[in-house]
């Protein structure tokens, strides 16, 4: 991988770095979730207009929102970002004791950093939180530290998705069933190289399995539900958040939807967007219709686990590079065991010995074996001439 785009993909994961040091403490009792949401997205855009400024050979490097700010709580997995035009999921609020997941990414010149991260309101170290929830978020962080180990290269998509399971039901918890992480490209965070949490036998029959190879990144999605089996239901939330599929092509029919594909395609170019970056949402609903229909753009559903349930979430974005897994986004901000009050721990050896492993190689070390392997070599090229 050339070290200026790894730089991009570091200064994006830089980026939410700090923006979700912003969003945590606005995670309070009370607090509504639209304004995190919109907050979340600016202070994307703020942070960003600081970097990469100036044209690169005459040309203006793109930088935007490679994710919108979601804030999925308790049950509710992923993508709830609401609208004010919505009455009922505007009005949402946080209270003490919900387990929010904070999800978020930016992209420059193309190469994006996702991130998401879990914690829970009102737990400290001081009062911890117990039970199912204490149990799924420190499942979901285990699980995350296992997973970044093992995306490297030479190593296969399914001992990522059976580690997981492994670790997660020492937890008496379930990773969310046929959730997907994928390969990332420029300009894509949907590559063909997929990695399954807990798939059906026929997910995983249809799941193709792959070998990770060094220069991927992957943008890696750990969900984790307290109960279930990680099972998934629609529910009456509506869908706020699109990804474009760029790789179907089709004449769109009616003005408005040509209107509007444009205006995604000029703010969004091939990254999810929230409906909130239109100029006129009603009128943007419309033009989007057709557009779904038609394969154009993929609607990113807001899914919820079942009602007595929690649901905790962690996303990486990591760099396989020549020394091993390098992370691209940051650790969890919120997260220390400190404030999780659980007896649960992973007790399996293999597992144990698994997460005690460095995420990348000590070059210094490498370097001094491969010297004292070269000088061993020479020991014995020495010997055969005499």
């Amino acid at each position: 991988m050339e070290s200026e785009t790894l730089t991009k993909y570091k200064s994006a994961g830089d980026i939410i770095h700090k923006v979700v040091q912003k969003l945590i403490p606005l995670c309070v009792d009370g607090a509504k979730i639209l304004d995190i949401c919109v907050a979340g997205d600016k202070a994307i855009d703020d942070e960003l207009a600081g970097v990469y400024s100036k044209a690169v050979k005459g040309v203006k490097v793109s930088k935007g929102v490679a994710f919108p700010t979601c804030i999925s709580v308790n049950n509710c997995v992923a993508h709830f970002s609401p609208l004010a035009s919505d009455p009922v999921t505007s009005a949402a609020t946080i209270s003490n004791g919900d387990v929010v997941k904070i999800q978020l990414g930016a992209q420059i010149d193309g190469y994006a950093s996702i991130s998401a991260e879990t914690l829970i309101v009102g737990a400290t170290a001081e009062t911890p939180a117990e039970g199912k929830k204490a149990d799924a978020v420190k499942a979901a962080w285990t699980a995350a530290e296992a997973a970044m180990r093992l995306i490297k290269a030479g190593e296969k998509n399914y001992t990522v998705t059976d580690t997981v399971g492994k670790v997660v039901s020492e937890f008496d918890t379930f990773a969310v069933e046929g959730m997907l992480s994928c390969q990332q490209l420029q300009n894509s965070i949907e590559g063909k190289k997929r990695i399954i949490l807990n798939p059906s036998p026929e997910q995983r029959r249809s799941n193709e399995v792959c070998t990770f190879t060094e220069g991927e990144v992957y943008g890696m999605d750990i969900l984790v539900s307290s109960g279930g089996e990680g099972k998934t239901r629609s529910e009456d939330a509506r869908v706020t958040i699109y990804l474009p599929q760029v790789e179907v092509t089709y004449q769109l029919k009616m003005k408005n939807s040509r209107t509007i594909f444009s205006e995604i395609k000029r703010k969004a170019s091939s990254f999810p967007f929230n409906l909130r970056i239109l100029e006129d949402e009603k009128r943007a609903r419309m033009g989007i219709s057709e557009a779904v229909q038609h394969g154009l753009l993929r609607p990113l559903e807001v899914v919820y686990t079942p009602a007595d349930t929690f649901v905790a979430g962690f996303h990486f974005t990591i760099a396989l590079l020549a020394g091993g897994p390098a992370l691209l986004t940051h650790p969890p901000v919120w997260y220390s065991a400190d404030k999780l009050k659980t007896e649960k721990e992973v007790k399996d050896e293999a597992m144990k010995e698994l997460l005690t492993r460095k995420l990348r190689e000590n070059n210094k070390k490498k370097n001094r074996k491969a010297a004292s392997a070269d000088e061993e070599k020479a020991e014995d090229a020495e010997k055969e001439e005499e």
